[in-house]
């Protein structure tokens, strides 16, 4: 008769509730475990697990994917959005899945958790990715606002707009969320040409049933600049920190992720290290999509 764990081995992928949270692994447990931990306020990890999850497994890894509390799938009314919550979802994850130390793959707004939680668990992670991560969120509200400046010079509604913005609390959700829709006006979260990879999976994914699944909570902003008094982060120092601790840390990022500047991604070069660091070319904040091949290769390299 089979041991329990031999018939685990034997799963290509098992699925956890553990705390209200909708988890999922892929691949192996005996591979290298990787935990994907992806954007937001108000995201989910629908995207990566639809369209990447099952790939980076297939290079050798044990993928873990889950949704925080209250966003997502992971519905719970009742949570507070902090990052007190968010790194006891991180820890029942480990706990769920029997892992003592992990690879964080950090997304977007899931680069400030993963960073701030690799600071204060350090014991837990084994490399930190950045993967078209925030880390300066000043700095990169700043690049929004200069290129639309630029873009809209002779739209006079549109510099009252980006005046209207400017006026904001810059610790406030509306000021987030304002600089984001004029990110999106100015197409920087677009890839320049797409692919014929790329339009494919965008087209699957939008089919599929992790599409269907895609589930954003507007509340979940309003309710962590509520509750978490730490926003409108500059983690440059905390990276520096980790990086003495002798954590490894590697930051992948699209050529044209047009919400980082030219000076932000120089200055994350040089706090991880030329060699741990990877521009792709024609690709944007979604790099796991945009260029999955590439993207794919970086993380078996660095985290083999």
């Amino acid at each position: 008769m089979k041991s329990l764990f031999s018939i685990l081995l034997m799963i290509c992928s098992i699925s956890f509730q553990a705390q209200n949270l909708y988890s999922k692994a892929y691949g192996n447990p005996k591979n290298t475990p990787v935990i994907f931990i992806h954007g937001g306020p108000s995201g989910n990890a629908t995207l990566f697990e639809g369209t990447t999850a099952q790939n980076l497994a297939d290079k050798g890894f044990y993928v873990i994917v889950y949704d925080r509390r209250g966003e997502g799938r992971s519905k719970d009314e009742n949570a507070t959005m902090t990052f007190k919550e968010s790194f006891e979802d991180l820890k029942s994850i480990y706990t769920t899945y029997h892992i003592k130390k992990a690879n964080i793959l950090a997304h977007s707004f899931g680069g400030i958790i993963g960073t701030l939680f690799t600071e204060q668990f350090p014991e837990k992670v084994k490399s930190l990715t950045l993967a078209g991560a925030l880390f300066t969120q000043q700095e990169t509200y700043n690049h929004i606002i200069k290129q639309a400046k630029e873009h809209f010079k002779n739209d006079p509604a549109r510099l009252k707009e980006i005046s209207e913005i400017e006026s904001l609390d810059k610790n406030s959700a509306a000021y987030r969320k304002r600089c984001y829709d004029m990110a999106g006006k100015l197409g920087c979260f677009d890839m320049p040409h797409p692919t014929p990879e790329s339009e494919m999976l965008r087209t699957e994914y939008k089919a599929g049933e992790f599409n269907k699944n895609n589930i954003r909570n507007p509340d979940s902003p309003l309710k962590f600049y509520q509750n978490e008094s730490q926003n409108n982060l500059d983690n440059t120092a905390i990276l520096k920190s980790i990086s003495k601790k002798g954590i490894p840390i590697f930051a992948v990022y699209g050529k044209n992720d047009a919400i980082f500047s030219e000076k932000q991604l120089n200055d994350l070069k040089n706090i991880v290290g030329k060699n741990h660091f990877r521009l792709i070319d024609n690709c944007s904040h979604y790099l796991f999509v945009d260029q999955q091949n590439d993207f794919l290769e970086f993380i078996k390299l660095t985290l083999k």
